[in-house]
């Protein structure tokens, strides 16, 4: 908050209704760089899942640091949503107060929800009451014979596909919009449906090789804008169509659907909407599962204040920001050269 408001930024708070684990208040912010009413905006979100959160906020923090300083071209303006999954980032969890995946939840709750039932089958190893002992032993068991049977990718398809039926099991979508879902939506009313161009960048870390920041678009089908984001990222862009029966070599879900990279063009079909997605790898996938169980575990079972707890917490953390400096050093570049092409370009894209 310090940042934008030195940078000049126009600020809007979206109090969250529940507390952080000190009491603290816990809130959405959206800092607005520029003319409120530019119609050409480069967005970028943070905290979709959490705890992947620094890595996003970091790098708005740096980069409204430098904006301050600078002039935007002419009916641009650069808006940033820090923290849209303000409870998970506190909490340093993945998902929100409710348990639910937000890149599962954004679906049409009016109609029919995908129903995953290979889920099903797999649920009780995400269910189990213990982190140390015989029923985890179990667990981890059966874990290791479906992928055994299936191989990691197959098994993760299922499992990351986000299921809707076990509201305490792993991926789950949600029975409803959440708050960050509604929030989200407020937010782009508010300050994104009127523009006629937009360039959006969710903000994600955990997936992928490590150190490598992947720039991806990720939706349902092609939509309107994708020759142009093609154009202005050529090989560097990676789309991704997501649904049933659909793998990717990316480390992302390919099999989920309620992505918020498709709730921006359902929502805002009178934009030319560029929704992307910056991923940054960290550790292998199999380590950041586990960690994921464990916090999974912590939730349903354990006490996030005690030392058990924290220990977890620390783990989980460094699976989806790593201390290393390097790491760190490497994806607020690649992040920091993304966004500086797309303000470059941004004045020259066609409505």
């Amino acid at each position: 908050l310090a940042a934008a408001t030195t940078a000049g930024a126009t600020l809007t708070e979206y109090p969250h209704p529940l507390k952080g684990p000190f009491g603290e208040q816990l809130s959405t912010d959206v800092a607005v760089l520029g003319d409120p009413g530019a119609k050409r905006l480069l967005i970028a979100l943070s905290g979709t899942h959490g705890v992947e959160g620094f890595y996003g906020s970091g790098c708005q923090f740096k980069w409204l640091q430098e904006l301050g300083k600078r002039t935007l071209p002419a009916d641009v303006a650069v808006v940033m949503i820090h923290a849209i999954n303000p409870w998970g980032m506190a909490w340093l969890r993945r998902v929100n107060e409710d348990n639910i995946d937000l890149n599962r939840n954004h679906l049409d709750f009016q109609r029919p929800l995908p129903d995953n039932q290979a889920y099903n089958a797999l649920h009780e190893i995400y269910a189990c009451p213990q982190l140390h002992g015989p029923e985890r032993e179990r667990a981890d068991a059966l874990l290791e014979e479906q992928i055994r049977l299936h191989g990691w990718p197959a098994v993760m398809s299922i499992v990351e596909g986000g299921q809707h039926a076990h509201p305490d099991g792993l991926f789950f979508g949600g029975l409803a919009p959440s708050w960050s879902n509604r929030t989200l939506h407020q937010i782009m009313q508010k300050h994104i449906a009127h523009a006629e161009v937009a360039m959006c960048f969710d903000l994600h870390t955990g997936a992928g090789e490590y150190g490598h920041p992947m720039l991806l678009t990720i939706t349902e089908s092609a939509y309107p804008a994708l020759p142009d984001a093609q154009a202005i990222y050529g090989p560097w862009l990676y789309s991704l169509q997501t649904g049933a029966d659909t793998v990717s070599e990316t480390g992302v879900a390919a099999t989920a659907t309620g992505y918020t990279s498709q709730a921006l063009i359902n929502a805002l079909p009178q934009v030319r909407l560029m929704p992307f997605v910056i991923e940054c790898g960290t550790y292998p996938g199999p380590d950041v599962h586990r960690h994921l169980r464990d916090d999974h575990w912590l939730h349903l079972h354990g006490n996030p204040n005690d030392a058990t707890g924290r220990g977890i917490k620390l783990n989980l953390l460094e699976q989806f920001y790593p201390a290393d400096s390097d790491w760190q050093a490497m994806v607020w570049l690649r992040t920091w050269q993304i966004w500086e092409k797309a303000l470059s370009v941004l004045p020259t894209v066609r409505c």
